[in-house]
C-alpha cells in the first residue's frame, strides 16, 4: 500500500467528508438497550441474544432495508438506508423496527430507548481488536469510554451536507445550524438521568459521559468559516486510537500520537496509508460528524416510537428554508460570541445537566418545535409526522420537560 503525504491526507479529508449537492436524502440510526422483559437488571448473555436475532440476521429479513449491527455492550443498532423524503425514512425504519421488536419479544427480551443503561454495567461482548484497542485507548483517561461503549444508546439523524453555495442550503450554513440546534436536541430529548439505579444529577448522563472523554475526538471542531478546513484540522490533530492489522493481533496505537504526527514520521510505525486515514476518520465521534453527509449524534435514545420526533425535528429544521431561518434566530442567545456563531462547550453541558430548565434552551426549543410544525403544515405532508411532533411538544417541550423527568418521577415513587 502506498504511503500517504500530509498534502494528500488533507486533500482526501476535504474531498470525502463534505460531498455537496441539493439536500435530499434522510437517514436515521436507532440504538437500543436490550433488557429482560421481567427483570431489566438481568445480564443478557450473548447466546440468548444470538438466538433471538438468528431469524432476522439473514438477507431480506428486514423489509425496509435497514442494517442491523451490535454495539460492544450488546446494544442493537438499526441503520436505515438513505431515503428521498422524511416520510419514507420514517416508514422504512418503523417497518424494520417492528420486525426487530417482534424477534426480541419472542425471546422475552425488550428494546429499551434510554441514553444510558440505568441498571447494569454490561461486559464488552464484542471481542474484535477494534474494540479491544478502543477500550484500552479510553481507559487511559478513566471509566467513561467503557460506559460509552457498553451502556449508551442514541438516535442519530443523517442529512445531506448541502450545496456548495453561501445560502441556507449550503454546506456551511447547514453545518453551522446543525451545531446551533445541537444543544436544543440534547436538552429537549434528554433521557438518561439514572445510573446504577440512582440519579446522576444530569438529565442526559449519556452526554455527560461523552463530555468527559478525549476532547479531540468527541467535542465539536474549533469554529472556522469553512467547515471543511475546520474538520480537516480536527481529524489530523486527533490522536490515533487504533491501527488495523491482523484480526488476532493488537491494534493499539502509541499513546499521544496524532495522525498529523504519524504522517510526519514522528513515530517508529510504518508510514500511514489512505486506508489508515479512512479508518481513523471512523474513530472520531463529535456531535456532528461529516461522513459525506452530516451525522447528528447528540440525541439520547428515546422510548417506544419517540425516535421519530428528533428525526422529524432535525430534518425539517435543516431542510426547510423558512424553518432553518427561524431555528437560526431562535438559537442566537445560545451563541453570544459573534466571532464564533456556534454554542460553546458550556452550553452543551448546560443542556445535558438541566435540560429545558435552562430558560434560553427552553425558549429556543419551543421556537424550533413551532418552526418545524409550521413547515409540516403544508399540503402533502403526512399528518402523522406533524402529529408526533406536536404530541411530544405538548407532553414535554411546552411544559419545560424532557423525558428524563418522567424517569426521575418514577424513581421517586418507588
Amino acid at each position: 500500500m502506498t504511503e500517504l503525504t500530509l498534502e494528500e491526507a488533507e486533500a482526501h479529508v476535504l474531498g470525502v467528508c463534505f460531498k455537496t449537492g441539493t439536500p435530499e436524502r434522510i437517514g436515521v440510526e436507532t440504538e437500543w438497550l436490550v433488557q429482560d422483559r421481567h427483570n431489566p437488571g438481568l445480564p443478557i448473555s450473548v447466546d440468548r441474544l444470538n438466538a433471538a436475532l438468528a431469524p432476522i440476521e439473514v438477507a431480506g429479513a428486514l423489509p425496509g432495508g435497514s442494517r442491523l449491527t451490535r454495539e460492544p455492550g450488546g446494544q442493537l443498532e438499526l441503520s436505515s438506508p438513505p431515503a428521498l423524503s422524511l416520510a419514507a425514512c420514517v416508514e422504512m425504519m418503523a417497518v424494520d423496527l417492528a420486525v426487530l421488536r417482534t424477534a426480541v419479544e419472542q425471546a422475552d427480551l425488550a428494546l429499551v430507548g434510554r441514553g444510558l443503561d440505568p441498571y447494569r454495567e454490561p461486559p464488552r461482548v464484542l471481542d474484535h481488536p477494534r474494540y479491544r484497542a478502543m477500550e484500552s485507548f479510553f481507559d487511559r483517561e478513566g471509566p467513561w469510554g467503557r460506559d460509552m461503549m457498553r451502556r449508551t444508546a442514541s438516535v442519530q439523524i443523517n442529512l445531506d451536507s448541502g450545496e456548495d453555495s453561501p445560502g441556507v442550503g449550503g454546506y456551511r450554513s447547514r453545518w453551522e445550524l446543525a451545531h446551533r440546534i445541537g444543544p436544543v436536541l440534547v436538552a429537549a430529548f434528554a433521557n438518561s438521568p439514572i445510573q446504577d439505579g440512582w440519579p446522576t444529577g444530569w438529565l442526559s448522563s449519556r452526554q455527560d459521559v461523552w463530555s468527559r472523554m478525549d476532547a479531540g475526538r468527541t467535542r465539536p471542531p474549533r469554529y472556522h468559516s469553512d467547515p471543511r478546513v475546520a474538520w480537516t484540522r480536527y481529524a489530523l490533530d486527533a490522536q490515533v486510537m487504533s491501527i488495523p492489522g491482523d484480526l488476532n493481533g493488537d491494534w493499539s496505537a502509541p499513546s499521544g500520537l496524532t495522525f498529523r504526527a504519524w504522517l510526519r514520521g514522528v513515530s517508529e510505525l510504518r508510514p500511514p496509508t489512505l486506508a489508515d486515514l479512512d479508518y481513523h476518520l471512523s474513530t472520531l465521534f463529535p456531535p456532528v460528524r461529516p461522513r459525506g453527509w452530516l451525522e447528528l449524534r447528540m440525541t439520547d435514545a428515546q422510548d417506544g416510537d419517540d425516535w421519530v420526533v428528533p428525526t422529524v425535528l432535525a430534518a425539517t429544521l435543516l431542510n426547510d428554508t423558512v424553518a432553518a431561518d427561524a431555528a437560526y434566530a431562535a438559537t442566537e442567545p445560545l451563541c453570544p460570541d459573534s466571532k464564533r456563531p456556534v454554542p460553546s462547550h458550556d452550553v452543551w453541558l448546560r443542556a445535558a445537566r438541566t435540560g429545558l430548565d435552562d430558560q434560553d434552551l427552553a425558549k429556543a426549543a419551543r421556537a424550533c418545535f413551532a418552526a418545524a410544525d409550521s413547515a409540516l403544515a403544508v399540503p402533502g405532508t403526512p399528518a402523522a409526522l406533524r402529529h408526533v411532533l406536536t404530541d411530544f411538544a405538548e407532553r414535554y417541550t411546552e411544559r419545560g420537560r424532557s423525558p428524563a423527568l418522567d424517569h426521575l418521577d418514577a424513581l421517586r415513587r418507588t
